[in-house]
């Protein structure tokens, strides 16, 4: 199941695992006020979205976006782990094993993501800046959306700033 808490008890608990160490360094960037990493992101503008390559295979794509309100899909992917993490702003992600769900698009290879129908005893993980989760392909999880309970007038006016670094599944 999911790996969630702060960037350094989710870093503690990965090390070791194949391609996270670069993953994790470039988080770490994202964290230093003045690095090249957290102004990237902090640049771009509502909807948009980049990507990074890393090494071993990884990738990286910095987002911007209005949580929304939930919206009854999970998904999952084989060939990546997820590591998600949410630098400013709040939102929910869901999450339910994959064995759990009900597929409703099967496996989509080029794009390596399922699609699946709304799960409702799912796992709720509430999200604030520095939070992490790592997602492994048995992990359907419904991510970026928005939790009333949190405060929606935080850093970026409501945007949340999120990066999610793809690692390959070894």
């Amino acid at each position: 199941m999911a790996v969630f808490g702060s960037l350094n008890t989710v870093r503690t608990q990965t090390i070791g695992w194949p391609g996270f160490a670069a993953a994790f360094a470039y988080i770490d960037a994202l964290f230093r006020e003045a690095s090249e990493r957290r102004a990237q992101l902090f640049a771009l503008k509502e909807g948009e979205s980049q990507r990074q390559d890393l090494e071993g295979g990884a990738f990286a794509i910095a987002q911007v976006y209005a949580a929304r309100p939930r919206y009854g899909v999970f998904e999952s992917h084989r060939r990546y782990h997820d590591i998600q993490v949410v630098v400013a702003g709040e939102e929910q992600i869901e999450v339910a094993e994959t064995a759990l769900l009900t597929l409703t698009q099967a496996y989509d290879e080029e794009r390596d993501v399922a699609f699946y129908a709304d799960y409702a005893a799912g796992s709720v993980l509430r999200f604030k800046a520095g939070e992490v989760a790592v997602f492994a392909p048995c992990d359907g999880h419904m991510p970026s959306v928005r939790s009333d309970g949190f405060d929606t007038g935080s850093a970026g006016g409501g945007l949340v700033y999120k990066v999610v670094v793809k690692v390959p599944v070894e």
